[in-house]
């Protein structure tokens, strides 16, 4: 296994993280319940664990599919994915728009949820992200807009096709959707200013 490719090692890794952890936001999931049956689970403490324990599984979730191995036999039916967008945005900054008609191959969807991590970060005020496949050649298309756009040039030179001499974890998702993008190859193209930021491929 020396000739595995780091990228495959990587995704091995963030899957079993993601895996790891699930299972103790269920036991406090279930502990919540447990005390709620008591009355104890009606305390304002218990409401904010409660969130808390929300907002962690639902963004191990999209984590899964973004950082975990993509499969390229599995398959990510529309409403999962909608639930997974709807668990991971519900209440926060950024509106996702997605655009995309029917079921996904984890590849596409990983590239999609790698793409919406990269326009998070240039949006650090929130705004508007919107997703939209052609499906006449398969191309993709991310654009967002907000308030504040931060295109960092580290991050965004990579997408670009250019290098970063070290990279801090901030940025994995500009690396890995560049080195997704060319696995597939697939011409990556992304583009800021001061009204909005694109990624196409």
């Amino acid at each position: 296994m020396t000739g595995m490719p780091r990228t495959h090692l990587a995704a091995l890794i963030g899957s079993r993280i993601c895996h790891d952890l699930g299972s103790p936001l269920g036991a406090i999931t279930n502990g919540l319940e447990l005390l709620s049956m008591t009355g104890l689970g009606d305390l304002p403490e218990a409401g904010l664990i409660r969130e808390s324990v929300a907002a962690a599984t639902a963004r191990l979730r999209f984590y899964r599919v973004a950082f975990g191995v993509a499969d390229s036999e599995g398959i990510l039916g529309r409403r999962e994915i909608a639930m997974i967008l709807d668990e991971m945005y519900a209440g926060g900054r950024l509106m996702v728009l997605w655009h995309v008609p029917g079921d996904l191959d984890r590849a596409s969807a990983r590239m999609a949820f790698l793409g919406l991590l990269c326009l998070e970060a240039a949006l650090p005020r929130g705004g508007t992200v919107e997703v939209r496949r052609d499906l006449g050649d398969d191309s993709w298309q991310l654009s967002g807009s907000g308030i504040t756009i931060r295109a960092d040039p580290p991050g965004w030179a990579v997408l670009q096709g250019c290098g970063m001499e070290a990279p801090g974890p901030e940025m994995v998702q500009f690396l890995l959707l560049a080195e997704a993008a060319a696995a597939e190859k697939r011409p990556l193209r992304a583009e800021a200013g001061p009204d909005g930021v694109v990624i196409s491929y």
